[in-house]
């Protein structure tokens, strides 16, 4: 895989005529982008990216740990303002559908979306997505292995993959950022409910029991029946079809 270093320039010339909606900034170390890109959030201009080569505290959801090493990973954040009346809600799905629709422009094989944040290749996580709002501003994080880190703990091993592609960061980068910039436009003028089949088509879970755990609650069985034009997710049990609001999901054991 090329070991090209994040330049701010080849990033701006791999976007081309897309390179004036964002504003990006290369780091050499940070403990998160998305804690940094918040602290700008009030005087950054949307289209703002943060990129690190290295964060020393990358999080996911409910304050998980991401792995990464220099190198092995690409981890950045963008800052989206949203449109004055438009509801964030299914916000971390759009953005789901950007990644995914490019890694597969790319050739990545395998690549699918769990609900409500994660991206998988083959079955496994490749990457994830947390999205955090101040006021009206988005910030979207997003972490995609690259390759697995050699200290990977053993217990994410089993569960892990990575892109192992043949691009550079700059590259994938803004060919990432050319996605997001297209979802982003459709949600800001109708919200999620016109991504709604894109992410359907890409559910790695469709019509599959799966197990809803969140944090709170007790965990409920049912088959994924797919997401409301809302991106909740709707859940098939026993009793009724339930929407979801948040959670973890994962394949209900045999």
């Amino acid at each position: 895989m090329p070991d090209a270093r994040l330049s701010v320039a080849s990033i701006a010339d791999a976007l081309g005529p897309l390179a004036p909606h964002f504003d990006v900034d290369v780091a050499a170390e940070c403990e998160s982008t998305n804690t940094l890109l918040l602290t700008r959030a009030d005087n950054a201009p949307s289209g703002a990216v943060l990129v690190a080569e290295r964060q020393t505290a990358g999080r996911g959801r409910m304050g998980r740990q991401w792995h990464a090493e220099p190198d092995a990973s690409l981890t950045f954040s963008l800052l989206h303002k949203l449109p004055r009346g438009t509801v964030p809600s299914g916000l971390s799905l759009a953005v789901g559908v950007g990644v995914a629709e490019a890694l597969r422009e790319l050739g990545v094989a395998g690549v699918a979306l769990k609900w409500p944040n994660d991206i998988l290749r083959e079955g496994r996580k490749l990457g994830g997505i947390l999205i955090e709002l101040a006021g009206a501003s988005a910030v979207i994080g997003i972490g995609l292995n690259l390759r697995l880190p050699a200290e990977l703990p053993e217990e994410l091993r089993g569960v892990a993959t990575a892109l192992d592609l043949d691009i550079d960061r700059n590259q994938l980068l803004a060919r990432l950022l050319a996605s997001l910039h297209g979802v982003l436009e459709s949600f800001g003028g109708d919200g999620f409910a016109s991504l709604r089949e894109r992410w359907l088509a890409l559910n790695a879970y469709a019509g599959m029991p799966v197990r809803v755990i969140s944090e709170f609650a007790v965990p409920v069985e049912g088959i994924c029946m797919g997401i409301d034009v809302d991106g909740a997710l709707l859940l098939e049990t026993a009793v009724c079809v339930q929407r979801i609001v948040s959670g973890d999901v994962s394949l209900r054991a045999a």
